[in-house]
């Protein structure tokens, strides 16, 4: 086929509007659920504090003469004393007056525009930081404060490689040092049941297991979970099947499975949100800087640490492949 001749068309034509949508379209993960999930508290200085007890060990023996006479007192432990670093983090945006005065397709204020996303940005930086595997970091002139993360608080239910992997070792103040990762392995179900037997153990509650997306497919597989169906009420409808587990029930209650995109393919968190925080010294707050010629700056900062009220509310299985 062939053009007309002399036929005007939109390649050689000049002074045709653009057709640009009113709509900016953005699909990066904003979800945040264990930010959204875990409490808020409110820390006084960099470094916060707090303790932990535990009841001495049950014993099958105690039964006493009458009348018996007292000579002596149990011994009795001291709680522990606990605590944790609040980080600064921050997300600076810059946008020059003429930005700003030109029309722009899809917001009005390219300022609020570039807030709006620094506050999700802000956000996800957050929820990964409380899934890392990194010990406190006081800080100094020259160094950053580090808050202790989840990797460096679990230690007491764990399931772990056997090859080159440790569990963070520390008893009072604040965990210095990360866990050691070792080699990885496949998950799997009894690694699983070694971790909420552990918790079950330790007086913990089962309530969430936070994993990445390619483990909640191998958690789904496991047998512990009663059911894949479940009646839709409203009357005589037949069942819906379950093609991915949202929870896992064993021996000692129901567990939410949790995907986390912001987590470490390499763990498995069991966590009960009733035992973490996060504490904000300073919390999500804009603040104007300084204007630097045609420009108009601002900062989102919050200063924050995590709080692990009790670790051994929690578990970790570790060292798996994932993505």
């Amino acid at each position: 086929m062939t053009l007309v001749t002399n036929a005007k068309n939109t390649y050689e034509s000049k002074g045709l509007r653009e057709d640009l949508a009113n709509v900016i379209y953005n699909i990066s993960p904003t979800d945040t659920p264990g930010l959204s999930s875990f409490g808020r508290a409110t820390a006084k200085a960099t470094t916060f504090e707090w303790q932990t007890d535990t009841l001495r060990t049950a014993i099958s023996t105690n039964a006493q003469l009458e009348g018996d006479a007292i000579t002596s007192y149990d011994s009795r432990a001291a709680s522990v004393r606990v605590g944790n670093y609040a980080q600064i983090s921050r997300v600076l945006v810059s946008v020059s007056g003429t930005v700003e005065g030109v029309e722009k397709a899809g917001r009005s204020s390219e300022m609020a525009f570039q807030m709006a996303k620094a506050s999700k940005e802000l956000k996800r930086d957050i929820e990964k930081n409380i899934f890392e595997n990194i010990g406190g970091v006081i800080g100094g002139a020259t160094t950053a404060r580090k808050t202790a993360t989840l990797g460096a608080w679990i230690k007491s239910n764990t399931d772990i490689s056997a090859t080159s992997s440790g569990d963070p070792v520390y008893t009072t103040g604040v965990p210095a040092a990360a866990r050691t990762d070792g080699t990885t392995r496949a998950f799997t179900e009894p690694m699983l049941k070694t971790v909420i037997t552990k918790i079950f153990n330790s007086g913990g509650e089962l309530r969430d297991l936070h994993v990445d997306g390619t483990n909640k497919g191998v958690v789904s597989a496991f047998t512990g979970i009663a059911t894949r169906n479940y009646d839709i009420s409203g009357g005589p409808k037949p069942t819906a099947i379950i093609g991915s587990a949202s929870v896992y029930v064993g021996e000692f209650g129901t567990l939410r499975i949790v995907p986390n995109r912001f987590m470490r393919a390499r763990d498995a968190y069991l966590l009960d949100p009733e035992y973490i925080d996060v504490a904000y010294l300073r919390p999500f707050q804009v603040m104007d800087l300084a204007k630097n010629g045609d420009a108009t700056n601002k900062m989102l900062l919050a200063e924050w640490g995590l709080k692990v009220k009790n670790e051994a509310a929690c578990g970790i299985v570790a060292d798996l492949t994932g993505t």
